[in-house]
């Protein structure tokens, strides 16, 4: 027993990261108005009894902080991974030029305090990193500043760090109420106005359009979808009283009644190659369509992943029409040459005996998507631990830049988590399993950098790291105010697309969660999740370069 509580070992090792751990967790469950620092806590208990004295075996601490980085890295990418390309359409390409511009004045500041006051630059990058909340741009500072002086020289970077941290959480969170008042923000205003902008861009509509073109009549279903697959999905057609799902072979006639499934902005070319929207509801159908029923069944078989809709056939095999694809809470239409994932939920239209042969085609078994495809997630990580020490050479810098333990997993999984479907492998995690690589990941690394940093912190702050805390908030301060204001008044961005925009460009979910609870809306969910995997990337890269400048 001694030996577990005072030793050295492993069992010693093991029970200091889970009683840190816990305990951490334990009291980032508590709120001060409404605001929590959350795992961060780990950290600040961690640097606590690393200052008493408490000790872990060296080789322990670094294998739990390295791959507690991988994890959590690794898992974030394989979460925004599927919409981050996607993300640059319709207005990302401006919020990710947005971010770019907050980064690069963080690092303008960094080093202008830096020149000021004669500050290293390698501690001013742990201040940095601190104040925009970026553990794993702490991560490779500490990797590549490790890796260039073969010594233990990333503990000034860890002390400075969490000396900025806090206030860099909590100085975004008062600017984001500055700005409430500044712009004098209608919450309720902004809610609709954001809604009437993005209704249903891409989300799946109803339509009813009663068919009155007469450059239509009498020609085939296949023949009007040429050119215009994805644009729409004829779901069901009223003909003198009767309703049947339409087949390719399909020929309309003057007077037939659609139901048509496609995207709001794609409602007025639906209506100029169909005719005029008629006053029907999908009650008025429900009641004639006694003979046909409608389900919805998840797709579960690996083997589907990436494949297209049209390549099932389903409506000739089975004379079942599939409406609707309903992928993470979002409903898309179901185009032939959208690509299945595992997960996707479908609605199917048609006889029973059709939609229970489709269902049995899908897999269509919810349990199945409990159990995590471990294979993918660990050569990704192989993968990008291999990306992470390929050397990339820069004009005018000594040393080459490796994108290290934190970038080449993030790539890889980005990469995995957008392409996977196409190249069919199955990445799919279900929320709360990503949740919970995610959260033990950075759960590690937050307790082995606190234990790493605690011994010298004290002493650090009395040595003049108290100036730590105004340089920090100068970087936090200064670019989320100069690109809130740009984004309000020159962009014209929404309210909840500022505050995504500024949680996402300072990687910091704990303002994000804060957004959310105290405006009352996810919208902003969606900005960060757009900005965030390109921020991420920069700000890693951002701190490896300013550690090879300080060292060079």
């Amino acid at each position: 027993m001694r030996e577990v509580l005072l030793g050295p070992g492993i069992a010693h090792s093991i029970l200091v990261f889970t009683v840190i751990i816990a305990t951490g967790l334990w009291l980032g469950r508590f709120k001060v108005k409404g605001i929590s620092i959350g795992p961060t806590w780990i950290l600040f208990i961690a640097i606590l009894a690393s200052h008493f004295g408490l000790r872990v075996d060296p080789t322990i601490m670094g294998f739990m902080k390295d791959f507690g980085l991988i994890l959590f890295i690794f898992a974030t990418g394989l979460q925004v991974g599927p919409g981050f390309f996607n993300s640059f359409k319709r207005g990302g390409v401006q919020l990710n030029l947005l971010a770019f511009a907050m980064v690069l004045l963080a690092v303008a500041v960094t080093v202008g305090i830096h020149f000021i006051t004669g500050e290293e630059l390698s501690t001013m990058v742990g201040v940095m990193s601190g104040a925009v909340t970026n553990t794993p741009g702490l991560g490779a500072a500490q990797q590549t500043l490790g890796d260039a002086m073969r010594s233990n020289a990333g503990s000034s970077l860890a002390s400075a760090y969490a000396v900025a941290y806090p206030l860099g959480v909590l100085l975004v969170i008062g600017l984001l109420i500055l700005f409430r008042s500044i712009f004098k923000i209608d919450l309720e205003k902004e809610q609709l106005d954001l809604e009437r902008e993005e209704d249903g861009e891409e989300q799946a509509r109803r339509m009813h359009c009663e068919v009155e073109n007469p450059a239509i009549f009498g020609r085939k279903l296949s023949d009007l979808m040429k050119g215009s697959e994805d644009d729409f999905v004829v779901s069901r057609v009223l003909r003198d009283g009767v309703i049947s799902v339409p087949g390719p072979n399909t020929v309309l006639h003057q007077g037939d009644k659609l139901l048509i499934v496609t995207t709001q902005s794609d409602v007025d070319h639906v209506r100029i190659l169909f005719g005029k929207e008629v006053p029907m509801h999908l009650q008025d159908w429900q009641k004639l369509d006694y003979k046909i029923s409608t389900r919805r069944v998840v797709v579960t078989k690996p083997s589907l992943t990436g494949a297209k809709i049209r390549d099932l056939n389903i409506r000739a095999r089975y004379g079942v029409s599939v409406t609707r694809v309903t992928r993470t809470g979002v409903d898309l239409v179901a185009s032939p040459t959208l690509l299945l994932q595992m997960g996707d939920i479908l609605t199917i239209i048609g006889p029973e005996q059709g939609l229970e042969a489709v269902s049995k085609l899908v897999g269509n078994k919810e349990t199945s998507l409990d159990a995590p495809n471990l294979i993918p997630i660990f050569f990704g990580i192989a993968l990008g631990v291999l990306l992470g020490f390929v050397p990339i050479r820069f004009p005018g810098i000594p040393q080459p830049i490796k994108l290290g333990i934190a970038g080449g997993p993030l790539i890889v999984s980005i990469i995995l988590g957008y392409f996977g479907t196409k190249w069919k492998i199955t990445t799919y995690t279900t929320r709360s399993a990503n949740m919970m690589l995610k959260e033990i990941g950075i759960a590690f690394f937050m307790a082995a950098v606190g234990l790493g940093a605690g011994q010298g912190f004290v002493s650090s702050i009395l040595e003049g790291g108290y100036w730590w805390i105004l340089y920090g908030a100068l970087i936090t301060f200064i670019p989320v105010f100069v690109i809130g204001l740009v984004a309000r008044y020159v962009f014209k961005l929404n309210f909840f697309q500022i505050c995504g925009l500024i949680s996402g460009g300072t990687t910091n979910p704990a303002v994000l969660a804060f957004s959310q609870d105290a405006f009352g809306t996810n919208y902003s969910s969606v900005n960060y999740v757009t900005v965030y995997p390109l921020t991420m990337f920069l700000r890693v890269l951002a701190a490896q370069l300013l550690v090879l400048f300080a060292i060079a």
